[in-house]
C-alpha cells in the first residue's frame, strides 16, 4: 500500500535571512559554477556536504531540486553518511520532498554491506526540512556498533535534533531504526523501511507523522520506543509482536490511529512494561486499552485504505477524539489547520469541514528588500488572506498573524512586513479567512 498524499506541504515557512542574520548558503545539484563559500545561486555548492562544512552554528543551507547520491563523510564511527550535520544549523530543501532526494546506498545482495551509506547524519539542535531520504543503510558491525548498526535512514544524537516535512522510505538498519533513530519528526512520513526492531522509527518522537508499510525482523514494525504523538501507524509488520508499535520499557502513544498492522502477537502494539500511569492515550487501536484515558476500538474509517489515503471520512470515531493537552503542531500533515472543530482529531490528518478554509500550499520565496521582507503567494480575486510569522521552525511555536484582511489580487499578492527585525531567519504561513 502506498500513501497518497493530496497536498505536500510547500514551505509555507520558505525561510529568509535579513541582513541582521546568520549566513545562508546555497546548494545546487545542477550548478555550474561552484565557488566556495557559496553564498549566492550562481556560485552555489552541487552537494550538500561542501556547503554544510563552510557554515557555522546558526547558518542557513538552501537546496534546490535534485537527487544527492554522491559524496559522503564518516563522523562517529566507521559509516559513511552521505550528508554529516554536525553543527546546529538548518538544512531546508527549497521546493520539498518531492523534488529533492538524499541517496545512501545499499549493497547488490545485501543491504547492509561493507560499503553502506546512510542518508543523513544530524547533530544536537540541527534541523533537516524537505527531503526524502531513500536507500539509506547501515553495516552489521562497524568500529561503533552503537552508531554504524542503527539509522539507515537518519541517526540523531539526540531529540534535539529535529527532522519536518520530510519522507523517509526505502532505508535499512541492520539493528534498530531502519528510518531513524534518536531524532523528533514532525509532518514526516516514515514508510517501507526494515531493520531488526523499530522498521520506521526507533526512539524517536514524532508529531503529526505517518507511519506505513515498514517490518521489523524482531519487534516494532513501525516504531520502537520514544513518543508518537498524532500520528497514523498502519499496515506495518513485525516478526515477533508490536507489529505497529513497541512500546518496550518506555513508550508512548498519544492521540494515535494503530490500526491494520501485523505481528504473530500483539498485532497493533505491545505496551510491554509501560508507565502504569497511562502510556496509551486517546488512541483508536486494538484491542482497547485500559493504560490510559480515551481510547477507543472502532474502525477509524479511512478514506481508502487499500489506496494509501489514509484521511478521515466525515463519518470517522477519530475526529474531535483525541486531547488538546498534547499539541502537535499547528497544522496536520497535509498542512491545513491541526484543530478543525474545536478538538483535536486522532492521527496525522485532521477533517477539515466544509467551512474550514485550508492554509495557501504556495509560496514564492521571500525576498529582502528596502523596507522588509516580502512575501508573495498564488490568490484568488477578492479572498481575504492572512500572514503568520514564526522565528523558529525546530520548535514550531505557534505563528502568531502579524497581518489579516490583505485581499487577494487575480494570480498573485503581495505583502512586506516591515517588522521582522533581528537575527532571523523568519518563517511565513499564507491563508486564506473563513
Amino acid at each position: 500500500m502506498r500513501l497518497r498524499l493530496t497536498v505536500v506541504t510547500v514551505f509555507a515557512a520558505l525561510a529568509v535571512v535579513n541582513s541582521y542574520a546568520s549566513s545562508t548558503y546555497y546548494v545546487d545539484a545542477n550548478g555550474t559554477n561552484p565557488i566556495s563559500p557559496y553564498t549566492a545561486w550562481a556560485t552555489a555548492a552541487t552537494n550538500i556536504q561542501d556547503a554544510v562544512d563552510v557554515s557555522t552554528n546558526g547558518d542557513l543551507v538552501l537546496v534546490k531540486n535534485g537527487v544527492y547520491a554522491t559524496g559522503g563523510r564518516v563522523t562517529s564511527g566507521s559509516l559513511t553518511n552521505r550528508v554529516a550535520i554536525n553543527k546546529a544549523i538548518t538544512v531546508l530543501s527549497v521546493n520539498g520532498p518531492a523534488a529533492t532526494i538524499i541517496q545512501g546506498h545499499q549493497t547488490a545482495g545485501t543491504i547492509t554491506g561493507a560499503d553502506a551509506v546512510r542518508c543523513v547524519f544530524l547533530t544536537n539542535s540541527a534541523v533537516l526540512s524537505g527531503f526524502t531520504l531513500t536507500n539509506g543503510a547501515t553495516v552489521v558491525t562497524g568500529s561503533n556498533p552503537k552508531v554504524d548498526t542503527v539509522g539507515g535512514g537518519v541517526y540523531c544524537l539526540t531529540t534535539s535534533s529535529v527532522i519536518s516535512n520530510c519522507v523517509l522510505t526505502g532505508n535499512t538498519a541492520y539493528f534498530w531504526g531502519g528510518g531513524a533513530v534518536y531524532g523528533l519528526l514532525r509532518n514526516c512520513v516514515v514508510q517501507g523501511n526494515s531493520a531488526n526492531s523499530g522498521g520506521g522509527t526507533y526512539l524517536c518522537a514524532l508529531y503529526s507523522c505517518a507511519v506505513m508499510g515498514n517490518t521489523a525482523s524482531g519487534s516494532g514494525g513501525g516504531a520502537t520506543r520514544g513518543s508518537l504523538n498524532n500520528c497514523t501507524i498502519v499496515s506495518n509488520t513485525a516478526g515477533t509482536y508490536g507489529g505497529g508499535f513497541d512500546g518496550d520499557s518506555d513508550g508512548t502513544l498519544n492521540n494515535c490511529i494503530v490500526y491494520f498492522n501485523n505481528a504473530p502477537a500483539n498485532a497493533n502494539y505491545y505496551r510491554g512494561s509501560f508507565n502504569p500511569s497511562g502510556s496509551v492515550n486517546y488512541c483508536c487501536t486494538v484491542p482497547y486499552s485500559t493504560n490510559g484515558p480515551g481510547n477507543i476500538t472502532n474502525d477509524p474509517v479511512f478514506v481508502n485504505t487499500a489506496a494509501g489515503n489514509l484521511h478521515l471520512q466525515s463519518s470517522s470515531p477519530c475526529i474531535n477524539a483525541g486531547n488538546n493537552a498534547v499539541f502537535p503542531g499547528n497544522t496536520d500533515l497535509d498542512g491545513h489547520p491541526r484543530i478543525a472543530g474545536g478538538t483535536v482529531d486522532m492521527g496525522a490528518y485532521e477533517f477539515q469541514s466544509p467551512t474550514t478554509v485550508p492554509f495557501s500550499a504556495t509560496l514564492q520565496m521571500p525576498t529582502n528588500n528596502a523596507t522588509g521582507i516580502t512575501i508573495a503567494w498564488q490568490s484568488v480575486n477578492g479572498v481575504n488572506y492572512f500572514i503568520q510569522r514564526s522565528g523558529n521552525l525546530s520548535m514550531l511555536p505557534p505563528f502568531p498573524t502579524i497581518q489579516s484582511n490583505i485581499i487577494g489580487l487575480p494570480g498573485m499578492t503581495s505583502y512586506t512586513d516591515t517588522n521582522a527585525f533581528g537575527p532571523g531567519p523568519f518563517f511565513y504561513r499564507v491563508g486564506a479567512q473563513p
